[in-house]
């Protein structure tokens, strides 16, 4: 399983990364960040089977993917 993680200070609420995500593991939380914008959380992070296209769409530059160990391989 992949982690995702989301830099809550860039993040603008978009919404790109939600869309984009093939698997539906992201969506958008009632957290908002210190701009105000909802920002998105994995709602089912198992799920996530580490294609990046959330890191790479994102146009803050606002989440990273880390593979686990098992999928580097």
């Amino acid at each position: 399983m992949s982690k995702i993680i989301i830099d809550e200070l860039c993040c603008k609420g978009c919404r790109i990364c939600i869309n984009q995500c093939s698997k539906d593991v992201l969506d958008i939380s009632a957290k908002r960040n210190p701009k105000g914008y909802l920002i998105p959380h994995a709602v089912r992070p198992e799920d996530c089977i580490g294609c990046m296209m959330c890191e790479l769409i994102c146009p803050e530059m606002a989440i990273t993917v880390e593979a686990s160990k098992h999928e580097k391989k």
